[in-house]
């Protein structure tokens, strides 16, 4: 009996171990060799697979983490060179820069020998408030000493930084006193505008100088329009010189404000992005004022579609060096650990039909980050007629002849000078020797440059100081050797540079501007313009750019752009 229950049940425990044997040797087979074949036939979930095979078998340890955040933006470069990866620390200073505010204590700080030094301190904000000056050394941080290596950009925002109406502790060291003070400072909404000089240039021509385009941009550039009218402004300069860009919505409320009814601004189209338009309402209150548009080689983006816009419909003059040539739309889409992606879906189109996006090839960006110095060695920045126009011709309202394919370019061009260029300036200017010269000057001698209440008056008093000796001994002393015909050569542009970073340390953005501008060729040729009332263009009787070329002029800095930017960072 008990052999014939051995006999039934034999065939089913035979059928089981088979069953078994297949089961393991599947999963062998699957686990060492098969899934090599899954994976590279798994279509959009081979990434997925990918990672997820890492985590599991890999030999080390893996921060799968940290591998997305580095292969992502890998990925995103084999598709053109403006879709993007911003991981989640750099997508909140990113919102920052174009929100219009942010929350902290309200200073301008750099960082010198290891050491935080306010350069300046916001007008009524919290910082100021508390007592905080411009020159102190803060040396702690909510009673942690703050010196030393741990002193970077991005350690000072960490630390300084943070909620609204939350506190911080900060021990500075003043001039002149060898005891650290201490101030408790509520964090409180900074301001942060795009607007960075309004003034007027002469009794009938106001300047305003945009730097982005933001949340706030609309609204400060009205209020600028609104005080230069009241001084008596009946030509506006709009400088998107060094403009980057940033939201387009702002970029197309500005163009609103200067054209009539019932005109095209810009439009974008792609493969997925049915064509849309954005139009002129004709509310805007400026739309007979003469206007004058500056540009160069770094506005791009939502700076070229407002000059653009203008430049099409025949609404102003635009002047300067050909822009960067950004013409692709990007979508923003956030992960839930608030880093995001900028995918290309667009292109931007002007009204005259052109896409102003310059060529590139999809995985090689090498060729489009060098762009830029590319036109300068081919001249570009010297000569308009070294402009290389890759797209075909386009026509403005009037019927004058306009470029797509490469930026904006230019009614009228005005090149670099570098007659008064030397080898020592360049130097000077490229390796920071400046920029430390002028801080370590400001912080000597402030006491003595708070006396000076406007531009005009510092300006004069450092005109007397003998400033350009000063730095050949401080650079002769920090490795740059001295070179007396060079920089006899070049003095007024040292001395400019100089002198137009120390006013910068002592006053505010503006102040700075004004400097600059005063003996700048692009804002002569834009007074001239609009003095001789030439700023609504014409049907020329040739189509062809203008150029202005100051090859015998002494004063713009080819090398050294930084005369047009801030490097200094907020807290």
């Amino acid at each position: 009996m008990t052999q014939d229950k051995h006999n039934r049940y034999m065939p089913m425990l035979m059928a089981l171990c088979i069953v078994i044997g297949l089961v393991v040797g599947s999963f062998y087979a699957n686990h060492f060799s098969g899934n090599k074949l899954n994976i590279i036939n798994s279509g959009s979930n081979r990434i997925s697979n990918l990672l997820r095979i890492i985590d599991d078998q890999y030999v080390d340890k893996v921060n799968i983490d940290s591998l997305v955040d580095n292969a992502i933006p890998r990925l995103l470069e084999e598709l053109d060179p403006h879709s993007v990866y911003i991981n989640a620390k750099d997508a909140q200073l990113d919102d920052e820069d174009l929100k219009g505010s942010f929350s902290g204590v309200g200073i301008e700080f750099t960082i010198r020998e290891d050491t935080l030094h306010v350069q300046n301190v916001i007008s009524n904000g919290p910082a100021e408030r508390a007592g905080v000056l411009a020159g102190d050394k803060l040396v702690s941080v909510d009673d942690s000493a703050f010196v030393g290596k741990i002193v970077t950009n991005e350690e000072a925002q960490k630390r300084l930084k943070g909620p609204k109406d939350t506190k911080v502790k900060i021990g500075v060291l003043r001039y002149g006193s060898k005891d650290v003070k201490y101030f408790t400072i509520t964090r409180g909404e900074i301001p942060m505008k795009s607007v960075t000089a309004a003034y007027m240039l002469n009794d009938h021509t106001g300047y305003i100088r945009i730097k982005n385009f933001g949340e706030t941009t609309y609204s400060e550039l009205l209020i600028a329009l609104v005080q230069l009218s009241q001084q008596g402004a009946t030509g506006i300069c709009l400088d998107l010189r060094d403009n980057t860009g940033g939201y387009l919505t702002s970029a197309v409320q500005i163009a609103n404000e200067f054209l009539p009814r019932g005109k095209l601004i810009v439009y974008t189209q792609g493969r997925k992005s049915p064509r849309q338009e954005f139009k002129s309402n004709g509310h805007g209150s400026y739309q007979n004022t003469p206007l004058v548009v500056l540009i160069n080689e770094v506005s791009a983006s939502a700076a070229e579609i407002l000059a653009g816009a203008i430049q099409d419909n025949d609404r102003g003059t635009i002047i300067g060096r050909r822009s960067f040539g950004k013409g692709l739309v990007q979508q923003q889409l956030e992960f839930t650990d608030g880093s995001r992606i900028r995918l290309t879906v667009a292109r931007y189109y002007t009204p005259s039909g052109r896409c102003i996006q310059k060529p590139y090839t999809n995985g090689v960006n090498g060729d489009y980050a060098q762009d830029l110095i590319a036109r300068y060695q081919h001249g570009e920045f010297f000569s308009g007629d070294s402009i290389k126009h890759t797209g075909p011709d386009y026509h403005t309202a009037n019927g004058r002849i306009v470029y797509g394919g490469g930026g904006i370019t230019p009614d009228i061009f005005v090149g670099e000078d570098t007659v008064n260029v030397t080898s020592y300036y360049k130097e000077a200017a490229m390796s920071g020797l400046i920029l430390q010269f002028a801080f370590n000057y400001t912080d000597d001698n402030r006491q003595k440059l708070k006396e000076f209440d406007t531009m005009k008056k510092l300006k004069n008093y450092l005109y007397s100081q003998n400033i350009v000796e000063k730095f050949a001994q401080f650079a002769d002393s920090h490795g740059l050797r001295r070179r007396n015909l060079m920089i006899q050569k070049s003095h007024h542009l040292l001395e400019r540079f100089i002198v137009s970073r120390i006013i910068y340390n002592m006053q505010n953005e503006q102040a700075w501007m004004e400097y600059i501008n005063e003996d700048d060729p692009v804002i002569e040729q834009a007074v001239k313009v609009l003095d001789e009332g030439n700023a609504f263009p014409n049907p020329p009787a040739e189509d062809k750019v203008a150029f202005i070329e100051y090859n015998n002029s002494t004063t713009s800095l080819p090398y050294d752009n930084a005369t047009r930017r801030v490097g200094s960072l907020l807290a």
